[in-house]
This record gives C-alpha cells, structure tokens and sequence, in this order.
C-alpha cells in the first residue's frame, strides 16, 4: 500500500509501534504495555549493523563455497564435494529434483538475500528507486525465507548420523558447512537488524525534498546527544 501526500505515518501522528507485538501506543512511551519490550521511534544505528553483519556473512560465505561440504570415505576411496558440486554429481546420477532444491536453497537464495538486503540499506541511505511498498515486502521475504538456507547443513547433519559404518563407509561434514552456517546466521542478523520503519522514513523525505542521509544524520547526533 502506498503513502500518498495526504496521510501521515504513526510517527507523524506522535505514535510509537512495538516491534515485538506491534501495539501502537504514545510517543514518549518507555515500554511496551502489553509484553513490557523497551519502545523507541527508530534505530538510528540500523544501517551500520545491518552492514556489519552483512559483511561478515558474505565473508564466510565465499570459503563455503570453496571448501567441501561433505566429505565421503569407503573401503577405496575419499571423496569431497563441494555444495555446487555435490549438486552436480547428483544431477548426473538423475536425481535432478533433489539437486535443484539444493542449487535453490544454498546458491539462489543467500545470493538474494545479499542483493536485496544491499539494496534495502542502500536505498535507506541514498533514496529509494523502488516504492515503500514493494521495498517493504522483499523485506518480509528476505526475514521469513532466511531460515531455509540452513537446509544444506540439516542434509549433511542427518548423513552424517546415519551412515556411519565405522572402516566400511562413513560420511563427516566438511569445513564448508559451518562457514555456510554461520553465513546463514550472519545474514539472519543482518536481517533483523535492519529497521523496516525506515523504508517509510526515505519515503517521506523523498516526498519532501529532503536528502535521507541527513536525516539519518540528524538521527544519531540526537541519539548521541540523548
């Protein structure tokens, strides 16, 4: 749904939401009235956690692509696979629904989610070219999806309880797995560190004529000051 030049946001209106159980209540309310969480207008430090854990997911993200996943030992031969290349292998075997649900969630997914957490800051601090509204909901998508990246390592997790015959054959996870976990972590966090309200926030100023990066500004020099 759009702002139009005729509605005001809650802010405007003096109201804080709860970004717990979403009660609007007064500004200038110190809690949350109904589950007690501690209310504030806005993060004015969103951006920088945002991109800090950002960076620290696409750090690790890298070596979980370059280093095995997992990690398969028989009787004859040790073989390592890395996430494209167990996908690959799988694919050549015929199983090709299992290796485009891995290809989807360990590739397609945290690339996306990278880009458009990316682009949310990056609109949030330099101006918005798409609406709030669609920015609001790729938003939503990035924070519910996130958690499915994690299938990669579940899949590993499981292989590696089960099959494990001692000098026959046994499977171990590779170095690659907890990098992708914690990549998968690290972006989670960004996610939930971003603070949607000021999707709305460039929205206004745009509408304005103000700059974004000055009220971002103007956000942490109050919150210095306070």
């Amino acid at each position: 749904m759009e702002i139009s030049g005729d509605l005001k946001t809650a802010r405007e209106m003096g109201l804080v939401g709860c970004t717990e159980c979403m009660r609007v209540s007064p500004r200038g309310t110190v809690r949350c009235p109904r589950c007690g969480h501690a209310l504030r207008s806005r993060d004015p430090y969103s951006l920088q956690k945002v991109w800090a854990w950002w960076l620290m997911g696409l750090g690790c993200y890298i070596p979980a692509n370059l280093y095995p996943m997992l990690e398969t030992r028989t009787l004859i031969s040790t073989q390592s696979d890395t996430i494209v290349g167990g996908a690959v292998e799988l694919a050549h075997g015929g199983n090709w629904g299992v290796a485009t649900i891995i290809l989807i969630a360990s590739v397609l997914i945290p690339v996306a989610k990278f880009i458009v957490l990316a682009g949310l800051a990056v609109g949030v601090w330099y101006g918005p070219r798409a609406t709030g509204g669609r920015r609001q909901v790729l938003y939503e998508i990035v924070e519910y999806i996130g958690r499915w990246s994690m299938i990669d390592v579940f899949v590993v997790a499981i292989l590696s309880s089960l099959v494990q015959l001692q000098t026959i054959a046994s499977i171990t996870p590779g170095r690659a797995s907890l990098f992708f976990a914690l990549s998968v972590i690290f972006t989670m966090l960004s996610a939930q560190s971003f603070d949607s309200r000021l999707i709305w926030d460039t929205r206004s100023a745009g509408m304005a004529g103000e700059r974004p990066r000055r009220i971002l500004r103007r956000k942490r020099t109050l919150a210095r000051g306070n």
